[in-house]
């Protein structure tokens, strides 16, 4: 197993010795219980991420760790965003959080016409706290130095702006001609893909997005729920772009 990864604050990437206390020293001594020996990856979540040997654990919350190695991932190419429209109860935390799972590297909440849920106010705050905690903590959990960022929420102009600005854009759709499996995909730059909500996406969406140059493109015969489908076609463009070669 890879060694477990925490969220430093950037000064604490160095090479010596450094001290991880706070939130993350308490998970890592209380919650963990890292002992003197092993492993650990401290990141920024920015793409830099220094490994070092527990060296010390001491009280509830702080973690000292010799840092021998730092290294800087350049940032992914091409850049993968989802735009996923927001779905109901807590199945937007699951889709953020596989989606980070997968690699993708921004996720834009999306208030969708059809979409239930509606993000307001206090409320939409806290919701969007929650996806940003989630993509946060699944960074770690899949040992990630780069974390996903999770935008504010876009309305449809908005969105329609981001895809005519991609180098490749997509609306999953499930009446769409051409399967996403065979569409031709940059190496470099940005690819966007849209999830809609559970109500499908209006035809007014739709044309608003094919004229910013978002084609409709379908995953397979079977339709797959908001909260999943951005992971199903993340996980299909990753697999044939370099990034997973």
């Amino acid at each position: 197993m890879t060694a477990p990864v925490f969220l430093a604050d950037p000064a604490l990437l160095r090479e010596g010795t450094v001290v991880l206390d706070g939130p993350e020293g308490r998970h890592a001594v209380s919650v963990r219980r890292l002992r003197p020996g092993e492993e650990v990856v401290l990141t920024d979540g920015a793409g830099t991420g220094a490994l070092g040997t527990v060296t010390a654990a001491e009280g509830k919350d702080r973690l000292e760790v010799a840092v021998r190695e730092v290294r800087t991932e350049d940032e992914p190419r091409p850049r993968l965003t989802v735009v996923q429209a927001l779905p109901k109860g807590d199945r937007g935390e699951l889709a953020v959080e596989m989606m980070t799972e997968t690699g993708v590297d921004v996720v834009v909440p999306w208030a969708a016409a059809r979409a239930v849920t509606r993000w307001k106010a206090e409320r939409g705050a806290k919701s969007l706290a929650k996806w940003r905690a989630t993509a946060k903590e699944a960074g770690k959990q899949a040992r990630r130095l780069r974390f996903p960022e999770v935008t504010e929420p876009a309305t449809s102009q908005q969105v329609a702006e981001l895809l005519r600005g991609a180098d490749f854009a997509a609306v999953l759709h499930e009446e769409g001609s051409t399967p996403l499996a065979t569409a031709p995909l940059p190496d470099e730059g940005g690819i966007v893909l849209v999830v809609g909500p559970e109500g499908g996406v209006s035809p007014e969406e739709l044309a608003l997005f094919a004229e910013a140059g978002a084609a409709p493109f379908r995953l397979g015969p079977s339709v797959l729920r908001t909260s999943t489908a951005g992971t199903a076609a993340a996980a299909l463009i990753l697999s044939r772009s370099p990034r997973w070669r």
